[in-house]
């Protein structure tokens, strides 16, 4: 099976590519070459058992498309994208890369004819839906989104679902929590402080809250969002129906969940690292954020993800840490 990763670069991207790479494919096809795609060069994988090729493109450039597809990948994962505060703060680009990348990439697939209908997993995001919601949102509840990454990723949904339903892609949007705690340095996300409170303190470092400890919101780690990818990947799209886009389980929890977490591994020395600093524009869009989901198509489906936020939390210390915390700073 050829593979296709867009976005190869980021953090989910690479964490895929080393779960492709270190499981040898998809669990019904083994990989015969990885195509990683990205703005920026992606990191070579170390002792790759198939051939690997990394591209420097922007998707949104004429011709860029379609020439990653010209090898008619059987399966694309399409994670290429601006991400929340990035894509509120510089409008155009936000449309560039979230809705016109992803575009040409199914104009691309489609120009090729001959029955060539790729999978398509589209990483979307429980942006899509505003306020005013349920405080437990179903599956059935309409998207109307309040900033442009989450009407970026709704439009992605609709063009997914149109594209599928003419026969030109087998595509499944998967709606992804906010990942967390998220490794490495923080990115322009609005959400990345919810990382910050855990991933700075446990390695010394003073991190900044900028909303109250009672805001709820709906998380997963890095290895859970790479899970749904891989699942989603090999889902039968008959079980999907016309209804392409799954909201994806998660953990509900508010920042004093998160802070407990970190005191149980951590103590209260990380605690204090914490520095609280409101931030009204921040508290304002965290206020229309999703607080908790149902997910119920998803579990059916056989997606799962933690149970607790101590367990995200747990998962992030074994993954990156090694699986031991050292706080001195």
């Amino acid at each position: 099976m050829r593979i296709l990763v867009t976005g190869a670069a980021g953090m989910l991207g690479r964490k895929l590519v080393q779960r492709l790479l270190a499981d040898g494919g998809l669990v019904r096809e083994p990989s015969s070459q990885l195509v990683l795609a990205d703005r920026v060069e992606a990191p070579s994988p170390a002792a790759a058992a198939v051939p690997v090729e990394r591209v420097v493109c922007d998707l949104a450039e004429p011709g860029s498309a379609a020439r990653l597809v010209a090898g008619r990948p059987e399966l694309i994962f399409h994670l290429a994208a601006v991400v929340s505060g990035e894509a509120e703060a510089d409008f155009e680009l936000g449309y560039r890369v979230n809705v016109d990348g992803l575009r040409a990439l199914l104009d691309a697939v489609r120009a090729l004819g001959g029955g060539y209908r790729p999978r398509l997993v589209f990483a979307s995001s429980i942006a899509v839906f505003g306020a005013p919601f349920p405080e437990v949102i179903g599956d059935d509840f309409h998207a109307t989104p309040l900033t442009s990454y989450g009407t970026q990723k709704a439009i992605g949904e609709l063009l997914l679902s149109d594209y599928s339903r003419r026969g030109f892609v087998d595509g499944v949007a998967v709606r992804l929590p906010t990942v967390c705690v998220r490794p490495g340095r923080p990115n322009r996300a609005a959400s990345g402080f919810f990382s910050s409170i855990v991933r700075e303190p446990l390695a010394g470092k003073e991190a900044v809250l900028p909303v109250p400890d009672d805001v709820r919101h709906w998380f997963c780690s890095p290895r859970a969002a790479v899970g749904f990818l891989l699942h989603a990947a090999a889902l039968d799209g008959k079980l999907l129906g016309e209804r392409r886009a799954l909201t994806m389980p998660g953990v509900s929890a508010t920042v004093a969940d998160e802070i407990e977490a970190l005191r149980a591994i951590g103590g209260e020395e990380a605690v204090a690292r914490i520095r609280r600093e409101p931030d009204e524009t921040i508290a304002r869009m965290v206020a229309g954020w999703p607080r908790a989901f149902e997910a119920r198509r998803a579990l059916a489906l056989g997606f799962r993800a933690e149970s607790s936020f101590a367990e995200i939390v747990s998962v992030y210390v074994e993954d990156e840490l090694g699986g031991r915390v050292g706080t001195a700073g």
